[in-house]
Order: structure tokens, then sequence, then C-alpha cells
């Protein structure tokens, strides 16, 4: 074949003009066979995006399978230009290939660049040249006097009206410019000139044998570079510095669904654009004369769901505006940029902050792209496919809440799997309430797809080719080796939630085991609260369980006993922790319903922290007002003690101390407690000023908790306790008759009368 037989159509990746103009191109040129960057070793692929099963975003995913993390995405949007020509060379039968440097060769050459990134000094880069490789356009749009690049393509492709063939000349000819001014030495250069010199030989191998025209589809950057004349040997000099390509058994490629969002990040060639649902709106609205109106009524739509009122005539009159911006500014039509200022000042009442609120979701969306079922997957994406159906659980990429009763086949099949995935690394689902209010058969669910949870599934397969076996086998391996009472704990309830019979048999022996050796108050008090949630959680999920209960009470035997002993002698810090886990294991014993014995053994315990003139006084008052809660400390008792730690004789830093622990998260008894209510009052009057200040940001910490109507509760009642307590006088009405009489009496007493009382 002639070289005058190969045609070369730059375009803008992810560019939506682009692609129109690179169909009608090809409607004229009726190549015969369609040459696109991308990697080589993947060109088997290309044609399924053409299937009827492939609804964009998707991505090209490559990887290693010795080494899942080391992978390369390849992103297609509808209105991608490589993914209309892959669609339209399977429409008219021509033939498809990638032309670019191999996936093979990329993986092995980031991992040899990985291993001497550290031994090898980082070459000073040109800002300037730097902005030229990683977005040409920035830089033509700022010679041609835009500061926003994409308008400027959006004027010079996107809406021009010249011929599409001499659109993709001119280009090449303002790319050929801008490459001038590259120096040789630019790291990022050196990389361009290998893979161009590989696309040039596989143009020239490709295009050898085949009748017709040659189309090369590919970054606008590169043109220039693919049509000058270079010698073979010094094409072969370049290829010859690529890493050796790794062998097939250990590369893997795939279609996995993309996220608009994602689309916004680059990836693969390098190329990303900030507004992927005004590009798909360009896209879809390509030929409808009222593509302005069209986009307003979706910006809107969208203001008017969010609360604001939005007239008919604001609309109409935005419209309008773009317009005449675009007018002033000598736009062919109004782009991105006026019809933004456009919305803000019509629709938004000139409130940036109003646009803001709502840009992510009007301009990145959350559209989840989707694969025919017959494309190749990773044994664990397959079987996520086939759980998502059975389930009936959609990837979206926006954030959705799902609520799920336990009791029901359905909402337990859903927690399963995405307790599964969690374990796997996979956070599709975080958990936001289980249980709570609503009981123990609930779960709420934020759910929020992520298109690199594909490679993080692909890198699990190590443990399995199924979401179970993997999720099992890789809990089971950290089971084994963690020897922590309280992430043993942990780890077992998530894999009896998961339904992973063996890890949880392993976690249940790792923690008898542990349990045996460990006197550590802490990790004995933290354990506790995982194995009780269990047991809540047992009837809900059907699980087996008989040592949990017997576990409990082991555990809460031991606690009790380490409990007096890990209190004294403690800083602040380490006193705050214990009474955290103190509280988690309070309540936590109180759900479970333990036998008199056992808990009386806890109070004990209790009553030993409070008695021990060593014990931390923050965590002295926890536990004084644990058992006076319970009724384990009487009124009288507990006046005793209050007496006591916050007597004037008690080091006022050691009195806060004990206030801090008593009244935290348990103010509101002040609001109807009359013996913690005069303790309190007394003490804070018989602090001086400066302690009284210095102490004030644990006064309001803890009164904080109080809102508006509990506080004007508790200072009313402060307010009617002390005019009850002032002495009254009352006046005998009865008595004021004989007031005189009296008066005389008094009289002659004075004057020494002896017949004063006669």
């Amino acid at each position: 074949m002639s070289k005058s037989d190969i045609h070369y159509l730059g375009i803008r990746h992810h560019g939506p003009g682009s692609a129109k103009r690179l169909i009608a191109a090809l409607d004229t040129l009726r190549p015969s066979q369609l040459l696109i960057e991308g990697p080589a070793d993947c060109s088997e692929l290309m044609s399924m995006l053409a299937d009827s099963g492939m609804q964009p975003p998707v991505a090209l995913l490559a990887y290693a399978t010795d080494n899942p993390e080391h992978s390369i995405y390849y992103p297609f949007a509808e209105f991608s230009p490589e993914y209309q020509a892959c669609c339209w060379a399977v429409r008219h039968q021509a033939e498809l290939h990638f032309i670019d440097i191999p996936a093979g060769i990329q993986l092995a050459g980031s991992r040899s660049d990985e291993a001497t990134e550290n031994d090898e000094p980082t070459a000073p880069s040109n800002d300037n040249q730097q902005q030229l490789f990683e977005d040409p356009i920035a830089v033509l749009a700022r010679l041609s006097g835009y500061q926003d690049s994409e308008a400027w393509w959006n004027d010079l492709i996107e809406q021009n009206h010249d011929d599409d063939l001499a659109i993709f000349d001119t280009v090449a000819q303002a790319m050929a410019a801008l490459r001038e001014s590259i120096t040789e030495e630019h790291p990022s250069h050196s990389r361009d000139l290998v893979r161009e010199a590989y696309m040039r030989r596989e143009i020239s191998r490709l295009s050898k044998n085949t009748e017709g025209p040659t189309v090369v589809v590919c970054g606008a950057w590169h043109i220039p570079a693919l049509q000058a004349r270079h010698s073979s040997k010094d094409d072969r000099a370049l290829i010859a510095t690529l890493a050796k390509k790794l062998p097939a058994s250990k590369l893997k490629s795939t279609w996995i669904p993309w996220t608009s969002p994602r689309l916004a990040l680059r990836s693969g060639y390098g190329a990303g654009v900030a507004s992927p649902m005004w590009y798909q709106h360009l896209w879809d609205q390509r030929d409808n004369s009222q593509a302005l109106e069209h986009w307003l009524t979706r910006v809107t739509q969208a203001l008017r769901n969010s609360g604001q009122v939005i007239s008919s005539a604001s609309v109409i009159e935005a419209v309008r505006l773009s317009h005449s911006l675009a007018a002033v500014r000598n736009r062919p039509s109004p782009g991105f940029e006026e019809i933004r200022e456009a919305v803000i000042a019509c629709l938004c009442f000139g409130e940036p902050l109003i646009w803001n609120q709502l840009e992510t979701q009007l301009l990145l969306g959350h559209a989840v792209g989707s694969i025919p079922e017959h494309a190749p997957l990773a044994p664990l994406l397959e079987d996520l496919q086939k759980q998502q159906k059975r389930h009936k659980l959609k990837a979206e990429a926006l954030d959705r809440e799902l609520s799920l009763d336990l009791r029901s086949e359905a909402g337990l099949g859903k927690s399963i799997l995405l307790h599964r995935l969690n374990i796997l690394n996979v956070p599709w689902g975080k958990i936001t309430d289980a249980g709570g209010s609503r009981g123990t058969f609930r779960e709420r669910w934020q759910l929020s797809w992520q298109p690199e949870f594909a490679v993080q599934l692909v890198e699990n397969l190590v443990y399995g080719s199924t979401i179970e076996q993997a999720a099992g086998n890789r809990l089971s391996e950290v089971l084994a080796s963690e020897h922590n009472l309280t992430q043993l704990a942990e780890t077992t309830q998530l894999a009896l939630e998961a339904q992973l019979n063996s890890a949880a048999e392993t976690g249940l022996a790792q923690l008898d085991q542990r349990a045996a050796h460990t006197s550590d108050a802490l990790e004995l008090l933290e354990s506790i609260a995982p194995l009780v949630q269990i047991h809540r959680y047992g009837s809900a999920r059907e699980l087996s369980f008989q040592h949990v209960g017997k576990l409990i009470d082991r555990l809460a035997t031991q606690s009790a006993l380490a409990l007096p002993y890990a209190c004294r002698n403690l800083n602040d810090d380490e006193a705050e922790h214990l009474c955290r886990s103190i509280t988690k294991a309070h309540q936590a014993l109180q759900l479970a319903e333990l036998d008199s014995e056992l808990m009386a053994q806890w109070w004990h315990s209790l009553q030993q922290v409070i008695e021990h003139h060593s014990s931390s006084m923050q965590v002295a008052g926890l536990c004084c007002r644990l058992l006076y809660q319970a009724g384990h400390l009487a009124a009288d008792r507990l006046q005793i003690q209050l007496g006591k730690a916050l007597s004037p004789a008690v080091v006022t830093a050691e009195a806060a101390r004990f206030f801090d622990g008593f009244f935290t998260d348990a103010v509101q008894r002040l609001l109807y407690d009359i013996v913690l209510m005069t303790a309190v009052e007394q003490w804070l009057l018989q602090l001086q000023e400066e302690e009284f200040i210095e102490h004030l940001p644990l006064f309001r910490r803890v009164f904080a908790t109080l809102d508006a109507s509990e506080r004007k509760r508790l200072l009313d009642s402060i307010n009617r306790d002390r005019s009850h307590s002032q002495p009254t006088h009352q006046i005998r009405t009865e008595a004021l008759a004989t007031w005189p009489e009296q008066l005389q009496r008094l009289g002659k007493l004075i004057q020494r009368d002896k017949t004063w009382h006669q």
C-alpha cells in the first residue's frame, strides 16, 4: 500500500465533537482497516465494544496475573472517538487493530521502573514543556487568548463548520508547531519517541497486506511524528530500549465497568475531561438545534429538586444571556463558560455557591457502565456479576443508602455479600448503622461503586476463585497471624456476619487460646462487645456459636478480676482510654444478660476501683456513676463518695478528673437528681477563680451535651432551689389586736414594774 492510502486523523481523547468529525471522515474515506492508539496485544477485545450488551462508560483493564496491582486502564465513553471508531469498523466490517506499545511491555516496564526509581535522581522538568505533554490543547488555548482549553476546542472542533478532513489537517499543523519547542532531553519526550516508533512500525506492518485505505486514529499530539519520515533502523533502536514483554501466561486483559466521575481522571493514554456529563450532553444532542435549551432544562430540574424556585421566564432569560455572551466574546455559539455564567446569573440569582452545590452532580454524574455476559472476566469478577444479579444489587457511582432486614432471605443475602467484599478490601458498601434503634435485625449501608474495585478483586485471586472462598481464605490467614484479643474478637464477628464458617471456627479457637494466656484488662474489656454483638446477631443470621456464650462468661470474669489493678497509677490518656473500654464493656454486659453471680463479680470489681486510693480519679468517677445508675450504690453512700471526691481537701485537678469520669455522657442526671445537683453546686462554689477558669474547658465539654431546653431546665432548677433555701417570715394577723396590750407590758417590764404580768 502506498503512503498516500494511509490517513492520519488526530483526535482529542473523550471529545464528542472530535468523535462526530471522525465518523464523518470515516464515512468519506471508507477505510478497509482502522488502526487505533491502544495496547497492541489487546486488539482481540476491540470488536466487543460494538456488542449490544456493552454500555459505556467501560474500560479495558490489563494486569499481571502474579501481581494484579500492576495494572493499566483504557477508559471509553460513548462520546470517545476511539469507541465510535471501533463501532464504525464493526458495522462496516473493517479490520481493527491497536498499535501502541503492548500492555505486557508496559506492565513489565512499570515493574522495572518501580525497582529503580529510588536509585536514579529525578531530572528537573520544565513546567511549560511538561504542560505541552500533559495538555497541548491548553497551550493552544492560551496562545489563542482563551482561559479555558475546552472552550477553545469547542470553537475549533466541536462547533466549527469547516470540512471534516480539513479540520484534522489544521490540528496536525498546530501540533507540529508546538512540538518544535520540545527539547530532546525531556523525559516525557523520550517516552513519546519510543511509543511513536512502535506505532510507526505497527502501521507499516499492518498496512502492507491490506487492500483499500487505512486510517490511523490517535491523539493529535502524535500525528506529526507518525507522518514524518524515520528510518527503520532508528525505530528499531528505540524499540529495543523497551522492557521485555511479560509472557502471555502472566498477562490478563478484560473489560470492566467504568463510572462517569472516573472519566475526569487521567488514565491509560493520559486523558480526562473535567465535565463528562456536559460532553455526554453534547454527544446526545449533537444534531439537536435546541441543545442549549435541553441542557438548561436539566440544570433547572436539578435546581428545583434541591429546593430552588426557578421560573420559566428565568430559563428563557438564561438562554438569551448565553447567546449574548457568546456574541460579545465573538464565539460561534455559546460554550460551557457562557452557559455557566448565564446559569449563575439567571437561575442561581447571582450566587455562585448555589451552582457549586450542584456542579458535581451535573458535570460528573453517577453513571456506571456494563459489559456483556460473555465478556472474558477474571473468576472473582464473574462471580461478583452473578451475585449482583442474584441479589438485585446494581452498581452505581452515586452514594445511596440501603436498609436491610436480616430476617428476610433477600436482606440477609445482600448483607453477606457486602461483608465478604469488605473482607476482600472492596468497600462497595460501608455500614453506617448495625442494629441501632431499629433492633438487631436491621443494617444500614452506604453504597458507592468505584472502578478500581475490579482490580482490588483481581488482587484477591490468590485466595480463591469465588468471593466466598477468597473471603474465607483471606480472613483465615488474618486470624492465624493475629494475637490481639480485641482484633481477634472483631475479626471473628466479621467472619460470622459474612457466614464464613471455617474462618469463624478458626477465630473462636484463637479466641479461646488467646483468652487463656492474657491478663491485659484492656484486651479483655474490648473483646467483650464484639462477642456480645455476635450473640445479638445470631438469631437473625441463623449462626451456630455454642462456644460464644461460655467465652463471654469467661472474659467477663477475667475482666472483673483484672480491672481493679489496671486502674491504678494511670496518666490522663491511659485513664481516658480505659474509661471508653469500661463503658463499652459495661453496655455489652448489660445486653448479654449474664447470670447474677457473674454480674455480682462485675459490680464488686467496680466497687473495688472506687475504694482503692491509687485508682485513677477519672475511672473511679465512671465506676461510681455506673454503680449508682444500676442501683448498686445507695444515695447516702453516693453522697458520702461525692463529698470525699469533691471536698476542698482534694486537689482541684483530681476532683475535676472525678467529675469528668462521673458526668461525661451522663450530665442529664443533674436535671432530676438533687443529691448530684447539691454535691456539684457545692464543689463549684468552693473553687477559686483561677481554678474555675483552668477547668472551664472541661465544664464546657461536659455540659455541651445538654440541648437548649435541658440547659434552661437546669438553670430553672438551680434558681428554684436557691429561692427555697432563703429564710421566710409569716405574719399572724390575728395577733395584731393584742399588740397594743403587749407594748404596755413591755413598757412596765422595762420600768421594773412588778405588775407588768398582771
